[in-house]
């Protein structure tokens, strides 16, 4: 009897003890390494202007190859609409601008410290139709013809800026002639957004031309055909990039900036149709 009853109560306090303790959580198999793994990830936000994707996006992947637990996310739009968000305190790492003018308004925004910006790329206009030329536009002159569907960017985006500086030019040229702008900007039917936008209506033929950068034409070769503006009308577009004074990952920021200088950084970029920097320095 009294074995029996020192059992029961041996059981009772047990019971009372489990009772108390709460339910155990037992990890399943895996949890914890899974756990661990994403502890060590790393995000590196890269805000780049529009006409970077492609080129970026391998770069991206390069990087995130080399640097194991790194993933670069990038934010692609418009330079002036870039600026933007960094001035109105978006997360950020980095920034590569189309130009030099939306990279000082974000040293203005006090968020890039002057004389951290570095050029890395630069890079060039051309003309681009349709595939099947529906106008059938084969010289700058063909842009001022009325009846033509002209798709700009917005003069606020880089592209669009040096768009406007190419018809000063062509307007004071005397093979286009005085008024050749005025007739060109009667055409423009819309302005868009970005570079891209502009590429994407004309691929698609919504246009009959627009003016997009050279190293947009390799994303789409098969469905545009190009009409080049001279060097004497054209614009070399600087492209600068530069960390945020803020940046939750200052080093690897700089180890990104230095990949992308580097040879195989710049390598990746011509081969998308920017002109490198290589050897400038």
């Amino acid at each position: 009897m009294h074995r029996q009853f020192h059992l029961t109560l041996f059981l009772t306090l047990v019971v009372w003890l489990l009772l108390a303790c709460g339910p155990v959580s037992v990890p399943a198999p895996g949890v914890a390494e899974t756990s661990d793994r994403n502890a060590e990830s790393i995000t590196l936000n890269v805000f780049a202007a529009a006409s970077l994707t492609d080129a970026f996006g391998e770069i991206g992947e390069n990087f995130s190859a080399a640097n194991p637990g790194t993933e670069v996310v990038f934010n692609f739009v418009g330079s002036n609409q870039l600026a933007t968000q960094i001035g109105q305190g978006a997360p950020a790492d980095i920034f590569a601008s189309a130009n030099e003018t939306q990279m000082d308004a974000a040293v203005n925004s006090g968020r890039i410290i002057s004389g951290t910006q570095r050029t890395f790329v630069r890079n060039r206009l051309v003309v681009i139709t349709p595939r099947d030329n529906p106008a059938n536009l084969t010289a700058l002159q063909d842009l001022a013809m009325p009846g033509v569907k002209v798709v700009f960017a917005a003069a606020e985006v880089p592209v669009g800026q040096y768009t406007l500086a190419f018809l000063d030019k062509a307007d004071a040229d005397a093979a286009l002639g005085s008024g050749y702008k005025n007739a060109v900007l009667a055409n423009v039917v819309s302005y868009e957004q970005n570079v891209r936008a502009v590429l994407t209506k004309i691929s698609l033929g919504e246009a009959d031309a627009g003016v997009v950068y050279t190293s947009d034409v390799g994303v789409t070769a098969n469905s545009v055909i190009q009409i080049e503006i001279p060097d004497p009308l054209n614009t070399i577009a600087t492209y600068p990039i530069a960390p945020l004074a803020d940046s939750a990952q200052p080093e690897l920021a700089q180890q990104f900036i230095e990949y992308v200088l580097a040879p195989e950084g710049q390598q990746v970029l011509a081969r998308y149709g920017f002109i490198p920097i290589t050897g400038e320095e």
